[in-house]
């Protein structure tokens, strides 16, 4: 009777089979993440979308002016949205009462990027120059480079003295990445809040989403 000698992978199949999982894991980590980055983007976005909208409504059902302050990452702070009302109309008389804080992912920023379409016939809604990151308070006299929004219980959005505050707010990754930008734009008389990407059409574009 005859036995077929049994063997094991030698050490060059088992480098060989080593080194084809390290270029497929490599492939994979590769393509996965600008994915892992663009969502992290878009969830900031979403978020900071969500937030503005769910806050203007309670305004308007609640009848309380809800007040939402942007402040940009700072050292190792991720970039927040600070929520408060205040007890009383006009001016906060006593002081506003904080009721929530949103964060965003820290590798995403209220920032602005390099490149950003800065004409007054190429920004969202016409709102800012694409100069600052949080470019609010923008009233019927001009204005802007606010960080504060307040909803009002008849819809409307004010700044803290009052006045109707339109103005946008732009975000970005921390990193160079102009068409990772995304922006949101605020319009004081109505409320209307409208969400905004950058786009590569022959150059940086801005479409509504």
């Amino acid at each position: 009777m005859t036995f077929r000698k049994q063997r094991g992978f030698s050490m060059i199949e088992m480098l060989i089979v080593l080194a084809v999982v390290i270029i497929l894991a490599g492939i994979g980590f590769i393509t996965l993440v600008p994915m892992l980055n663009k969502e992290h983007v878009d969830t900031a976005y979403d978020k900071t979308l969500e937030t503005l909208r769910i806050y203007r409504n309670l305004s308007i059902t609640q009848s309380r002016n809800y007040i939402v302050t942007f402040a940009p990452a700072a050292g190792a702070a991720p970039a927040t949205m600070t929520i408060s009302w205040w007890p009383g109309g006009g001016p906060p008389r006593p002081a506003a009462v904080q009721v929530n804080v949103v964060t965003l992912p820290p590798d995403v920023d209220f920032r602005i990027q390099a490149g950003l379409p800065n004409a007054a016939n190429a920004v969202p809604d016409g709102f800012g120059t694409g100069a600052a990151a949080v470019d609010l308070d923008y009233t019927p006299a001009g204005g802007g480079a606010g960080a504060t929004v307040v909803f009002m219980p008849d819809g409307s959005v004010q700044d803290l003295g009052g006045n109707p505050d339109s103005g946008v707010v732009y975000m970005s990754r921390i990193v160079p990445d102009l068409y990772s930008t995304r922006a949101i734009t605020v319009w004081g008389a109505t409320g209307r809040i409208r969400g905004w990407r950058l786009v590569n059409a022959g150059g940086p574009t801005w479409v509504q989403q």
